[in-house]
């Protein structure tokens, strides 16, 4: 079991924490926000606020892809921001901003997630080129 500094702790178990941080500010990269991020082997959870707080949260095997952005600042400040594209109906976006190990972050989210979809027998399907049902049926009346 590996121990990071700044909250970030990484653990290969079920159901128990993988990543832990907290959202940082541009300047310094200081956590002094109200927001944290918990990675599980299950899933994805944001909590954000001080006076009212919000849980955002999404199981793994519906997060679909991830993508790594830094700008030159947070390159500075080693920081970068991991947004997470879900097939999950509240939030089909879900950002994880200013934090720490970002790349280690996204691959994780990538490998967890397929492993996560593997696990659960789902597959995800990506609709090509068409507009909506009466069109899918179209094509498979076709097809016949």
């Amino acid at each position: 079991m590996a121990e990071k500094t700044n909250e970030t702790t990484t653990m290969n178990t079920d159901n128990v924490v993988m990543f832990k941080e907290r959202k940082r500010w541009l300047f310094f990269g200081l956590p002094f926000t109200f927001t944290k991020y918990t990675i599980t082997a299950d899933g994805l959870i944001i909590d954000a606020g001080f006076f009212k707080t919000t849980e955002d949260d999404c199981y793994m095997y519906k997060i679909q892809d991830v993508r790594h952005t830094a700008t030159l600042i947070e390159k500075i400040f080693r920081l970068g921001t991991v947004t997470c594209y879900t097939g999950d109906i509240t939030h089909p976006e879900l950002k994880l901003i200013h934090i720490k190990h970002s790349k280690e972050v996204k691959n994780y989210l990538m490998k967890a997630s397929e492993e996560a979809r593997i696990k659960r027998r789902t597959m995800n399907m990506v609709n090509i080129g068409a507009q909506n049902m009466d069109e899918i049926e179209d094509i498979m009346d076709n097809m016949d």
